[in-house]
């Protein structure tokens, strides 16, 4: 029991006709009022379904949560949200990641609920449980899923998409057997979990970690170990507690939060995709981050986790035990602002204490990093005028500056169809194209943009090449990418003007990516442009096209961020 005014009293405290209906229905469920009425109600918001592997474990540790909620004294409810998932959404789970955002924002909204625990880690229910709950406003935390287990086939240990994409273009090559193909595939998923590479999901998970959204260094614990559900049963715990303390987002999610949190993101090698879900997140929470704040910090971070696919040796199983998030953290301590307040109701610094290094080449120190730089770099350009990202230590360095003829393809069938042509005029230094590929054109920003290797390059031992497009690309993924090009090709970017045969240039140092193509016949090109025909005419996609933003803001619904209109509270319903 507690004395402070609860939300769920709206709903349940009241001796009037409409709270008699609430408490009469929450004992058809078999409640009897003392276990609801005047205790913090929490909503444990779970994206399981049985088509997202990764949050296969989901139905047990939402029994952990329930038990941790129970022991302080507050009363949990399932409720479930959109699963997102990454592996069957189609086009893509990107396209969904707003759909979810809104629900969640809505259920908090509409239900008698004070505080909530948000179980995800599969790429997009980060972001869209997280950017739903900043709106929503109520006290939360965040249960991450945690990775799965390290891949293994034939003796050999593997990563989760990385491997797949070198294994697949082994085999375009001829170099390895369907046997070996069907292992791979048997052997590269082993348990519940998210990939065990920092991709998008590990990736999102230790940024959530870092903004002070999760118990501390929890993003780390692989799904299946036994503290993972110690984990779970501690957020139900503290929920309950935060709740009596009034800790809501916006106490936590400030600048310094999300500046901390950006530090972190590029010392882990994260994945290209963080720039898209850090906007968003940030500017959800009344926090105007841009790329180009965020190319400052990729400047001078290190990368220090040597973890694939931007580290070279290790997995994320091997982070854990090599001291996890909260090590990497202690080492980056100089450099965060450790006053930062999270949902323990200590600081960062407090929750850092004892931290320590258990393996220095999985978690390298300042002064031997992986990488100098940190793991993203935003580029700018005539291709490129709002922006483009690349990761500079997933590629191989002697395309950093390059300089080539481009290869166009206007859709990802035309593209697919073209490099498995082994007569395909292709040369390694051409810059591979793929357009109409962004957030109104994919439709959805789908992860197309690690173009594949043409079969006539495997075949002659290339592996990496320039390729630049307005989609996204898998964080498992690696190579010369040039990616999230703004504003993107659908709605008229210079992407949309370029043409084959025309000469590209990208300099990393400069941060610049450009045609050499006079202005003057640019903009010639640019008058003769038509507009395609819209992906959508009804439904969520029509929603979508209508108020999706461009890559660089985050790809946010415009009337969703804070700028947008009036922020009214709650309206008064009963």
């Amino acid at each position: 029991m507690t004395d402070k005014k609860l939300r769920s009293d709206r709903w349940f405290a009241p001796d009037d006709l409409r709270s008699f209906g609430h408490r009469s229905r929450m004992m058809q469920l078999g409640y009897a009022e003392e276990d609801f009425v005047g205790k913090p109600v929490i909503g444990i918001l779970n994206t399981w379904s049985e088509l997202n592997t990764c949050h296969s474990h989901f139905p047990e540790r939402v029994q952990d949560v329930k038990r941790g909620v129970l022991q302080a004294g507050g009363f949990p409810v399932e409720m479930p949200s959109l699963s997102v998932d990454e592996s069957f959404t189609k086009p893509t789970s990107m396209l969904y990641r707003n759909m979810l955002a809104m629900e969640t924002e809505e259920m908090i909204r509409s239900h008698p609920l004070d505080g909530v625990v948000l179980m995800g880690g599969c790429d997009k229910t980060t972001p869209g449980l997280v950017m739903g709950a900043i709106s929503a406003g109520v006290p939360m935390i965040y249960l991450p899923a945690g990775p799965m287990l390290r891949g293994n086939y034939a003796g050999k240990v593997l990563g989760s998409g990385s491997d797949a994409w070198k294994y697949w273009d082994e085999r375009r090559a001829g170099n390895v057997t369907d046997e070996e193909w069907r292992g791979v595939q048997g052997g590269i998923a082993r348990s519940a979990g998210v990939c065990m590479t920092m991709g998008t999901a590990s990736t999102m998970t230790a940024i959530t970690d870092a903004l002070g959204l999760t118990l501390p260094g929890a993003s780390s614990i692989p799904a299946v170990d036994a503290e993972h559900q110690r984990m779970s049963a501690g957020c139900g715990r503290r929920i309950v507690e935060m709740v009596t303390e009034e800790l809501t987002p916006n106490r936590i999610l400030t600048a310094t939060a999300f500046r901390n949190a950006a530090i972190v993101a590029m010392a882990t090698g994260c994945s290209t995709n963080a720039v898209v879900h850090l906007i968003a997140m940030a500017r959800r929470a009344g926090v105007p981050m841009t790329l180009d704040e965020l190319d400052e910090l990729g400047r001078v971070t290190p990368l220090i986790a040597n973890v694939r696919p931007s580290g070279k040796d290790y997995l994320m199983e091997d982070f854990y035990y090599a001291g996890g998030l909260r090590a990497l953290m202690k080492q980056l301590e100089s450099r965060l602002d450790c006053s930062a307040l999270t949902v323990t109701g200590r600081s960062m610094g407090e929750n850092l204490e004892g931290a320590k290094v258990y393996n220095g080449d999985v978690i390298r120190s300042l002064d031997n990093p992986v990488y100098a730089e940190g793991s993203l770099a935003v580029l700018r350009g005539n291709l490129c005028p709002d922006g483009a990202v690349i990761k500079p230590a997933a590629c191989d360095p002697k395309y950093h500056v390059h300089e080539g003829p481009a290869l166009v393809f206007d859709s990802y069938p035309e593209m697919k169809k073209a490099i498995d042509d082994e007569n395909l005029d292709v040369t390694p230094d051409h810059v591979l194209v793929l357009r109409n590929a962004g957030p109104l054109g994919g439709p959805g920003f789908p992860e197309w943009g690690m173009l594949p290797i043409p079969k006539a390059l495997i075949k002659k031992g290339h592996r990496d090449m320039v390729r630049i497009s307005d989609a996204r690309m898998s964080g498992t993924s690696y190579g010369a990418c040039v990616l999230h090009v703004a504003p993107e090709s659908f709605v008229g970017g210079p992407l949309a003007l370029l043409k084959t045969g025309d000469i590209v240039r990208l300099d990393l140092p400069q941060r610049r990516l450009d045609m050499l193509v006079s202005e003057e016949e640019i903009a010639g090109r640019r008058a003769a442009w038509q507009a395609p025909a819209p992906r959508y005419e009804r439904g969520y996609g029509y929603l979508f096209s209508k108020h999706v933003t461009q890559a660089d803001q985050g790809c946010d619904f415009d009337f969703l961020q804070t700028d947008f209109g009036r922020t009214a509270g709650e309206p008064d319903i009963f």
